[in-house]
């Protein structure tokens, strides 16, 4: 498999100020009007290039005291794709910005919510990109 071209582009710390910590409680102010109402944490992760996608993830972790199991995760795909607080659209616009003109973005997708265990679910989201020259 060859190098990914992206994997230093990505970085924990730019994933962060694309979509900061602290947008689950904006998702779950805005849902319930309480953001201690919300039984998750949410992190985007990059998990590489492939097929000319980038694939990346929404990490959701259970809150202490909450459960995450309990939760409706397996509608999320199609809330987060909508929802203008998780900002799918506008994400993918940043992710473009970062790009720098050596590829665009094209169409993206979320995936279905899967479970890693009890209290860890992901959601995937995978963005065509084409390169510009």
């Amino acid at each position: 498999m060859g190098k990914d071209p992206f994997d230093t582009l990505f970085t924990p710390d730019r994933l962060e100020g694309l979509f900061p910590a602290d947008r689950a409680d904006q998702f779950f102010e805005a849902l319930f009007g309480d953001a201690s109402e919300g039984a998750y944490d949410i992190e985007l992760r990059y998990d590489g290039y492939r097929d000319n996608q980038l694939q990346f993830a929404f990490h959701l972790t259970e809150r202490p005291g909450k459960c995450l199991s309990c939760s409706l995760t397996y509608g999320l795909p199609h809330v987060f794709s909508r929802h203008p607080v998780i900002g799918v659209a506008d994400l993918v616009s940043g992710i473009d910005a970062l790009l720098d003109g050596t590829h665009r973005c094209g169409t993206w997708e979320m995936g279905r919510t899967h479970e890693i265990d009890r209290r860890n679910h992901v959601v995937s989201l995978s963005i065509k990109v084409d390169p510009t020259t």
